[in-house]
């Protein structure tokens, strides 16, 4: 039975650990830079590497970023990706370099192309047809992104075969025929893309920025990476998407589904996984548990579960070796053993007796440390529910704002520039939220803040000192450098990116951190806490004369010195009515009339 447990519980861990199997969603990627027969491109590789990491951080199963392909290299790095495409849900390729636009076909161009002449391009470039060929075995989305809308470099050493064939400027518009699929240019058909003036395109830029908001559809996706490139290039460069989808929303990232309650925490399986422990309560279940979860708080209060179990056997083990002790005392007594072997054993008794008091003892001071750890557990676990919670409601209720002013603003520029030709609908809140206002986007950070261990305070939306200290933490420990005396979307989004705790828990003096709390440190009788936080023996201080105690000391008989002499008595007594007193010195007594009269009195007193 025990057996059976416990293969119950290792299949249980196996079972809450193991990450569900989400749709297959693969990627390729290709910057081609370094072009050998025209001049080289400043920023495909750059972008390449920018859309490339995009697509890992969302959880792409498979992303291949490929830079400066050959027409070799161009040609496998396709037929590769059609092998991985077959099983695949989502299938995505995004192309930065050179493109060329003849005859209504479009091309892309690899490093090593010549292109002398313009039927060239069917050996020494890839059709756009052959590229929709790759991702074409994709069940739910073929994308196609190209940010090749570049002047076409060979345009003016190409040689015409036919004198009526056309050469175009930038690239020719597609109509794809597969459902599901969409093309994506950096320009609108016809037109060139720039490379920007910074390290990335502003194409790139956007689609880093848009595309990757899970449950966003991509249609609106790519209308508002459009929004951003007009508006970054002066309104001379507009993005356009061809082709078609179906009703239902097609995002590039699934949707987190919405619970109806509080949203999990992050720390849910360890939780569910530690209360299987709990339930089990046996060594070996937390030693799993440990083996899973070696750090963090709950691992601290599998720890102490297991010194409760330690503290239990070894109270058990006691009572057996006192009860044993105690029946050879009995045993001894009976046979009336010699006395020498009766006090052995009556010694042994008492030791063994005085062990499983002690024993006693610690067992039932883990056991209320124990107890102490899950009511702080529950209470953590409650504070955290709520926390979270509360951030759902806010969140929810900012969307609804965000959304209505996304709303108003799409409705006015599509008055004002008579667009007419692609239909936007409004956005969900995107990660970095642009529209937030300055208050708003301070009682997020401040929240995160909170979350992550940086901030004490409750978030209020005024970005005051002790906010800026916050922020200023959270750049010390994460290695950012966000400006602590604002704050900004960018910290915002970093700050979500975070799972756990970041900024370690402080505690004052005398308290010690235990789990997410500070408690306070109890020394014994004697002892006291040091500067450093530990106990140490208090010592007691021995007066010690002063150098100033000796200068008292010395003027105090310098005046009595000087001080006059105060009158001395003689010795003499004399005695008169008023009764008897000493004769002063430098007095004397003069006898007078019968001495046996006079006894004992004087006749006169002369003083010199």
């Amino acid at each position: 039975m025990g057996a059976l447990r416990w293969l119950l519980l290792v299949f249980a861990f196996l079972l809450t650990s193991g990450a569900a199997q989400a749709e297959r969603r693969v990627a390729l990627v290709i910057g081609n830079s370094a072009y050998k027969n025209v001049a080289r491109l400043t920023n495909p590789v750059n972008d390449a590497t920018l859309v490339g990491g995009m697509f890992k951080k969302a959880g792409f199963d498979s992303v291949e970023v490929k830079v400066d392909l050959t027409i070799p290299e161009m040609r496998k790095a396709l037929r590769d990706f059609g092998m991985r495409t077959r099983d695949s849900e989502i299938a995505v390729i995004y192309y930065a370099g050179h493109g060329i636009e003849i005859d209504g076909n479009n091309y892309l161009i690899p490093i090593d192309a010549v292109l002398e002449a313009d039927t060239d391009v069917y050996d020494e470039a890839f059709a756009l047809d052959r590229v929709l060929a790759t991702v074409e075995p994709a069940k739910q989305l073929r994308l196609i992104i190209l940010d090749a809308c570049r002047d076409n470099p060979f345009a003016k050493s190409m040689k015409r075969t036919v004198a009526s064939r056309a050469i175009g400027r930038g690239l020719a518009k597609v109509e794809p025929t597969s459902p599901n699929t969409m093309i994506a240019f950096a320009a609108k058909a016809g037109s060139t893309a720039s490379d920007g003036d910074s390290k990335n395109s502003p194409f790139a830029a956007a689609l880093v920025d848009r595309l990757p908001t899970p449950g966003l559809d991509l249609r609106k996706a790519f209308g508002f990476v459009r929004d951003d490139v007009l508006k970054n290039t002066g309104y001379k460069q507009e993005p356009y998407v061809y082709g078609s989808l179906g009703g239902d929303d097609v995002p590039l990232v699934a949707a987190k589904p919405a619970a109806p309650g509080p949203q999990a925490s992050p720390d849910d399986a360890v939780r569910r996984n530690y209360e299987l422990a709990l339930q089990l309560g046996t060594r070996d279940g937390w030693n799993v548990f440990l083996a899973q979860y070696p750090d963090g708080f709950y691992a601290g209060l599998a720890k102490g579960q297991i010194n409760k179990i330690a503290a239990e056997e070894a109270r058990t083990a006691a009572v057996e070796k006192a009860r044993l002790a105690e029946d050879e005392k009995s045993r001894l007594a009976v046979e009336r053993a010699q006395k020498t072997e009766q006090d052995k054993a009556a010694s042994a008794a008492k030791v063994a007796e005085d062990a499983r008091l002690a024993a006693e003892k610690t067992k039932q001071i883990e056991d209320a440390k124990a107890t102490a750890a899950e009511q702080r557990r529950k209470e953590i676990e409650a504070a955290v529910a709520k926390a979270l919670a509360d951030k759902q409601t806010a969140e929810k209720a900012l969307a609804g704002k965000i959304a209505q002013q996304a709303a108003d603003k799409q409705t006015t520029e599509a008055k004002a520039n008579g667009e007419s030709d692609q239909k936007v609908a409004v956005l969900t809140p995107t990660s970095s939220q642009p529209t937030l206002s300055p208050q708003e986007t301070a009682k997020l950070v401040q929240s995160e803040l909170r979350r992550v261990g940086c901030m004490r305070a409750e978030p209020n939306g005024d970005w005051g000192e002790s906010a800026q200290r916050s922020l200023s933490l959270f750049n010390k420990y994460a290695g950012t450098k966000f400006d602590a005396k604002l704050a900004s979307s960018d910290a915002l989004d970093a700050l979500k990116a975070k799972p756990g705790r970041v900024c370690p828990l402080v505690c004052d003096h005398g308290f010690r951190a235990d789990g997410d709390q500070c408690t306070k440190i109890a020394c014994r009788a004697g002892y006291r806490v040091n500067d450093d936080n530990e106990c140490e023996k208090t010592t007691e201080k021995k007066p010690v004369a002063t150098r100033n105690d000796g200068t008292r000391k010395d003027e105090q008989r310098t005046g009595r010195e000087a001080a006059p002499a105060k009158p001395q008595a003689s010795g003499q007594i004399y005695c008169n009515n008023a009764g008897c007193k000493p004769v002063p010195q430098g007095c004397r007594l003069e006898s007078g009339g019968d001495s046996s009269k006079n006894r004992g009195t004087v006749g006169a007193l002369t003083c010199n």
